[in-house]
């Protein structure tokens, strides 16, 4: 009795934990998710490794999509945690940076030295509010410091022993720059953080990468990291890119049949593997419940289990290494083909529906159109695979930093689902191939291709020699990724939804050629039919006519279109705010190469545009 006592004691401290803020749970692998920082009123956090958050797949939590499962090599997908605040099992955090000042004393010191109240955060000397380090140091290989300000102090110089050491961060309020930011050492030194950001400021200073990951807790240092460190600041975007992995549900896998046995197949598969006879699996199945109010019998899930641990026994699509061109991977060329093809008839419970426009049949698709499917039904799983840090991963895919998410044996990652709709379409594949021998798409698809290479093999690893980087833009990526924008920016005029909630999702490769536009939420807002509504053949018409002459001026012409180079590390041509750019949620690769002259064509060389030479 007692030690039950003392044990539910500790359960309702526990309970008793008050929570430090909340955020939705999509932000959970978006923005604020595994070994990101975040602040919340006067103190600053990272959040926990995985090993850390509740196993809540249980309790309904757990999401599948086998195609993608399989792809990441996981057994689950689990939906961040959403218990009610005083349940103490949301997602955890720890205190980082640990070093913080007081704006009064001016003191620069570990937060624990203050000897702040528990629960607050004020310099128990003044009692005035304590400040989290402004500064931090990480690696592109993801690790992840505190600023080292008594090395920069000390600049190389062996600290006097006899002497005392006390930091004090002092701002002269002369300049907005670092220059104004001094730290100072009560043995006497002093310095401002004025190039503190420099590339190659730490190794100056022979401070190399600690391999800490202060996200997984203490002792999970890897050691002998050969990336440079950096100065960043703690709150900039550079501190924590997120790399996300997506897959539409598409036949099989979407089909209700196999909705019913995902909480069910592990146990299933589990009894074929031990030898149970197929007799015993089918009254198995039967005893499970999930033949209830189905017209599914127990073959047809036997079948189901085969047909999955098919998949399962199956080469993974891509490696880390080999993921590449993600437009134009495996599970992109799986969705290609159901998106082409359709779905003859959809059961109520499928999370996939994909038929030809009905009306104005008469009606051919615009020029340069070769295919235009409805999706009425769509689902699809945004799972978070790792991080990167100071440089964002490679918009083309295929970069092999990937930061961990926990330590141990963990078999899921965190995931979403969202449900929604939209219009897939293909461009015709001859009137493209003759396109793209064209001299002028040929030499604008080439300067950014350059320049990518070049992006590519400054941040390669080793892992292949710099002769063989490749770049995989090409005209035929450039004018589907353009139009998608140009289209999305349209729609999001005449359906209703903002350009924010739009999607794409681009499928490319020498046999493929298709666009998926698509709005998907995690409620039944997706789902309204004003997106489905612009792929009939006459509205699609008018809407890329409409679309095209948008795109054929810019209210920053002439520069827009004669620009040489624009974007992120100038993997743009003629793309801006006021005629091609997304918000960042709508496209797949942080608005990089784009160039609408291959669509419109530029004034000195009209036939460059696809839809001048197609007409």
């Amino acid at each position: 009795m007692a030690l039950r006592n003392k044990r539910t004691s500790a359960r309702e401290k526990e309970i008793k934990k008050s929570p430090i803020g909340a955020v939705r749970r999509a932000q959970l692998i978006t923005t604020y998710g595994v070994g990101s920082l975040i602040a919340m009123e006067d103190k600053s956090y990272i959040v926990s490794g995985l090993d850390t958050w509740k196993d809540n797949s249980r309790w309904g939590g757990a999401l599948y999509e086998p195609r993608l499962q399989h792809w990441l090599g996981v057994t689950h997908f689990q939906l961040p945690p959403a218990d009610v605040p005083t349940s103490g099992n949301g997602v955890k955090v720890r205190m980082f940076p640990t070093m913080y000042s007081c704006g009064t004393c001016q003191v620069l010191q570990q937060f624990r030295r203050f000897n702040s109240p528990e629960g607050k955060s004020i310099c128990g000397a003044c009692e005035k509010p304590l400040i989290p380090s402004r500064f931090v140091v990480a690696c592109e290989q993801g690790h992840l410091d505190e600023f080292p300000y008594f090395e920069w102090v000390h600049k190389k110089t062996a600290p006097d022993a006899a002497k005392e050491h006390r930091l004090t961060l002092h701002s002269t309020g002369r300049t907005a720059s670092l220059r104004s930011v001094v730290v100072r050492c009560s043995c006497g030194k002093e310095a401002s953080l004025q190039g503190a950001f420099g590339r190659s400021a730490m190794e100056a200073l022979g401070i190399r990468c600690s391999g800490r990951r202060p996200w997984l807790g203490l002792g999970t240092e890897q050691n002998g990291c050969p990336a440079a460190p950096r100065t960043l600041q703690r709150g900039s975007s550079a501190a924590w890119f997120p790399i996300n992995r997506s897959a539409l549900s598409i036949p099989p896998w979407s089909d209700s049949l196999q909705q019913r046995l995902n909480e069910h197949y592990a146990a299933l598969n589990g009894a074929i593997n031990d030898g149970v006879p197929e007799h015993a699996v089918l009254n198995l199945i039967k005893n499970t419940g999930m033949l209830k109010n189905s017209r599914f019998t127990a073959k047809e899930v036997l079948d189901a289990i085969y047909d999955r641990r098919t998949l399962e026994s199956s080469a993974r699509p891509d490696s880390d290494a080999e993921a590449g061109f993600e437009p134009a991977n495996e599970l992109r060329k799986e969705e290609y083909q159901k998106l082409f093809d359709g779905t003859a008839n959809a059961d109520r419970g499928d999370d996939f529906e994909c038929v030809p426009p009905e009306r104005d049949r008469d009606v051919p698709p615009p020029p340069g159109i070769q295919r235009v499917m409805l999706v009425k039904r769509l689902r699809e799983v945004r799972a978070m695979q790792s991080f990167t840090r100071v440089e964002m991963p490679d918009p083309a895919g295929g970069d092999t930093r990937k930061a961990a998410l926990f330590t141990g044996d963990i078999d899921w990652l965190p995931a979403i689902e969202v449900s929604g709709e939209g219009v897939f379409f293909t461009l015709d594949q001859h009137l493209l191939r003759q396109w793209e021998r064209c001299p002028g798409p040929v030499q604008r698809a080439g300067l950014i291709k350059e320049r990518h290479e070049v992006l590519l093999r400054r941040r390669a690893r080793g892992d292949r020699p710099l002769d063989q980087v490749r770049s995989p833009v090409s005209p035929r990526y450039l004018l589907l990724h353009t139009l998608a924008h140009i289209l999305i920016n349209e729609w999001s005029l005449d359906s209703g939804y903002p350009a924010a909630s739009l999607r794409e999702r681009l499928y490319v490769s020498d046999d493929m050629a298709g666009v998926l536009i698509y709005t998907a939420t995690s409620d039944s807002a997706g789902s309204l039919g004003g997106i489905v509504a612009q792929g009939e053949h006459r509205r699609l018409r008018t809407s890329l006519a409409s679309a095209l002459s948008r795109a054929s001026w810019c209210s920053q012409d002439p520069p827009c279109m004669e620009s040489e180079a624009s974007g992120v590390d100038s993997l743009n041509l003629a793309a801006c705010y006021a005629c091609v750019l997304l918000p960042e949620t709508s496209c797949e690769t942080n608005n990089v190469f784009l160039d609408r002259a291959v669509l419109v064509g530029t004034p000195d060389d009209p036939q460059t545009g696809f839809f001048q030479s197609s007409q």
